[in-house]
């Protein structure tokens, strides 16, 4: 594959481009102006990758939806986030998740300019194939982020089939009848993607983060798993990207990174592992641009040493649910008495170190709606010199050096022992030697039964505060969300820690009354009202306005 002029975290140099108007600009979509050489073709790529600086999407955007689940709270005040997890949104909520069906539909209309235009320049034939590929991956996962939020196979329906082929007077149709037809086209795309890109190996390293075969399959496997609810046929298409990816080998084998230690999940969650053996797809970032989410999932003020911004928090129900022997816990979670590092301290959660940088003793309170905080996204923040180093110095802005992963190794594996186990039953031989390596990095047992409650639970620790793979949706697509969502929601009760005393957890209290989730309604979220400016045909999901 040859090397692209414009790399993926330059965007501020390319952020006019041709093509970039949402999807019922019909004026100009197909038509993009200026295009004549190689170079205008790969500012039009590097504009795919907009999104991924975009805080409305790479920060906050859908991981509101993910606080409806029981892995996540709104972790500070904050009324619209609060009316979306109690499941009284409505179409003009003001929270970030407001802009992805705008962003998303752009990135469509640039990948359709891709795909419809690029063919017709002459350039080389490697090149205009990968870059095509590169279109047809960037659209199935457009849509991909928007279809299990909005769509379904019931009385809503599916959301809107933009294509290349897609006339403008056609653009602003009627949902098709079924989301299924949205899984349908993301399978397609990712299935040509797969075709035409390049394998990772055959990536330079100064493209590491654009698309690759494995990432194409794998996104596949995820939109075939979200069809699979509605249709159990889709299980096969499951295993057979799956088995694509894990039949790799050589330089591309992809496999659970395991370095041997009991730290190895830990180990994972850093910057020299962001393309390691377990890697598939993430956002890139640095120090001064890209994706902002991890700050967000740190308690809030990162106690004056660089703001972090706390808005996501783990729930005491997700901690209750690991194994205390399970080594992805503190990798995961940090709870009252655990220590970490963080600007070159060690922070004892809740708790008072001695700080020799200001040579006194700093408190460090807890202000996490839950008494808990992510712990697995913090590496970034770890050393003294991290500030312009791997974190912004601006604390309003959480870019850093920690890939935001989308999908890896470990969730092609859960995917496809998910897709056995519901297709063959409780038990699969296949399903249990999965589940087993996941369960062996976490240094637990290897004695899996391949339960559907093992499949889920596993699925809930090993992905847990991850960024695309949601949790709420799983909950949604097994028909769990509802008794999930009754339970009410806890805090942890601790005894504050002095200078050499750690604190003492004491107990739980609840924080929050069980919710109300209607699964006639709240299975889907509602359309943002922006998105009906300009349409006839865009019906607005039942049960809300």
């Amino acid at each position: 594959m040859k090397k692209f002029i414009i790399k993926p975290l330059l965007l501020a140099c390319v952020l006019a481009t041709a093509g970039c108007s949402d999807f019922l600009d019909r004026p100009k979509y197909g038509q993009p102006s200026g295009w004549q050489t190689r170079e205008d073709v790969d500012k039009a790529i590097a504009a795919l990758f907009r999104f991924t600086t975009y805080e409305e999407v790479s920060g906050r955007g859908h991981m509101w939806f993910e606080c409806c689940s029981d892995n996540m709270v709104v972790g500070r005040s904050s009324a619209p986030a609060q009316d979306i997890r109690e499941f009284r949104m409505a179409a003009n909520n003001d929270r970030d998740a407001r802009w992805i069906w705008k962003y998303m539909y752009e990135n469509v209309a640039k990948a359709n300019n891709i795909i419809k235009v690029t063919p017709l320049m002459h350039l080389d034939n490697d090149y205009t194939g990968t870059t095509v590929g590169i279109g047809y991956f960037f659209r199935g996962l457009s849509m991909l982020w928007l279809a299990p939020w909005y769509g379904d196979n019931g009385p809503n329906g599916g959301i809107p089939i933009i294509l290349d082929t897609t006339e403008p007077a056609d653009m602003d149709s009627p949902r098709p009848a079924s989301v299924l037809m949205n899984y349908d086209q993301i399978i397609s795309d990712m299935q040509e993607a797969g075709n035409r890109l390049p394998l990772f190996s055959q990536l330079p390293s100064d493209l590491y983060g654009y698309p690759h075969k494995a990432a194409a399959w794998a996104f596949g496997a995820r939109a075939a798993l979200y069809a699979a609810q509605y249709d159990a046929r889709y299980y096969d298409t499951v295993i057979d990207f799956c088995d694509r990816i894990m039949a790799l080998s050589g330089a591309d084998r992809r496999d659970l990174f395991d370095d041997g230690t009991d730290s190895a999940f830990a180990n994972l969650w850093t910057k020299a592992n962001n393309f390691c053996s377990e890697y598939i797809f993430s956002m890139l970032g640095n120090a001064k641009e890209g994706p902002k989410y991890h700050g967000m999932a740190f308690t809030q003020n990162g106690y004056n040493l660089i703001n972090t911004w706390g808005y996501f928090q783990p729930t005491v129900e997700l901690m209750n649910a690991f194994d205390p022997t399970d080594k992805r816990l503190p990798a995961t979670i940090l709870k009252p008495g655990d220590h970490i590092r963080f600007v070159g301290r060690d922070v004892e959660f809740g708790g008072v170190t001695y700080d020799p940088v200001s040579s006194q003793n700093r408190t460090w309170n807890i202000s996490s709606t839950t008494c808990l905080t992510w712990s697995k996204f913090l590496s970034p923040w770890a050393a003294v010199d991290c500030l312009g180093k791997d974190v912004n110095t601006d604390g309003n802005y959480m870019s850093n050096t920690l890939g935001t992963c989308l999908v890896r190794f470990a969730d092609v594996l859960l995917m496809k022992a998910e897709a056995l186990i519901w297709k063959n039953g409780e038990g699969d031989a296949e399903a249990k030697l999965l589940l087993n390596r996941i369960r062996k990095r976490a240094r637990l047992p290897e004695n899996s039964a391949a339960t559907k409650a093992e499949l889920k639970r596993e699925r809930r620790l090993e992905l847990a505060g991850e960024f695309l793979p949601s949790r709420f949706v799983d909950l949604v697509r097994w028909g769990d969300a509802q008794a999930a969502c009754a339970q009410p929601a806890l805090k942890l009760t601790y005894t504050p820690g002095t200078l050499g005393v750690a604190p003492v957890i004491t107990g739980t209290e609840p924080f929050e009354n069980g919710r109300t989730f209607n699964p006639a309604v709240n299975h889907v979220f509602p359309i943002p009202a922006a998105a009906f400016e300009g349409s006839v045909n865009l019906k607005q999901n039942q049960g809300y306005n």
